[in-house]
């Protein structure tokens, strides 16, 4: 497996070896030692899975504050979808920059997303699978988001009208969550 920086700090594309042969494939999807070498020192203790059956379903941007934050390691398993991380962190040079990559079960990448960022994804696909590993369990008491269609983080999800929750569609901007990191 191999760690690519991208463009924000802290932030990994994880593309994977993978084995393939008449009968399918293999691949390690975390190796603690191959992240540690790397100087990536994690600990996850939850993993959490979901499904979304239509093409265009957004999911975010969520996060947790304080100590309750959350890092990532995110992967779509079935499907593809466009997968977002924006950095949250306010000492952080790249504050309110965000990232985009695809992710599928085609190309098997992961995406490594540290705490103090708001993560979402948006299905490409329909009936998509998505798989997470967090470093912290999850505190509904810290939950929070931003969101989607924030004009001040301009995030190009590539839709104009995406399904979205009840919750997601009641986030606050940026502007009224930023007290609440």
């Amino acid at each position: 497996m191999e760690l690519i920086q991208t463009s924000i700090a802290d932030v990994y594309l994880v593309e994977p070896t993978v084995f393939t042969d008449h009968r399918g494939f293999f691949m390690e999807s975390w190796s603690k030692q191959v992240f540690e070498k790397a100087g990536l020192f994690y600990d996850f203790v939850q993993d959490n899975h979901s499904a979304s059956s239509a093409k265009g379903t957004l999911r975010g941007i969520h996060f947790q504050r304080g100590d309750k934050s959350q890092a990532k390691l995110v992967r779509c398993i079935r499907g593809a979808v466009l997968d977002v991380a924006v950095d949250l962190r306010p000492e952080s040079n790249t504050y309110r920059k965000w990232i985009s990559v695809e992710l599928s079960a085609e190309n098997k990448r992961q995406l490594l997303i540290p705490r103090g960022f708001g993560h979402g994804f948006l299905t490409l696909t329909g009936d998509v699978e998505f798989f997470y590993k967090a470093d912290n369990f999850y505190a509904p008491e810290a939950d929070c988001g931003i969101r989607w269609n924030d004009p001040e983080l301009a995030v190009d999800w590539g839709i104009a009208d995406p399904i979205l929750s009840e919750k997601d569609r009641k986030l606050p901007w940026l502007r009224d969550a930023e007290t609440n990191f």
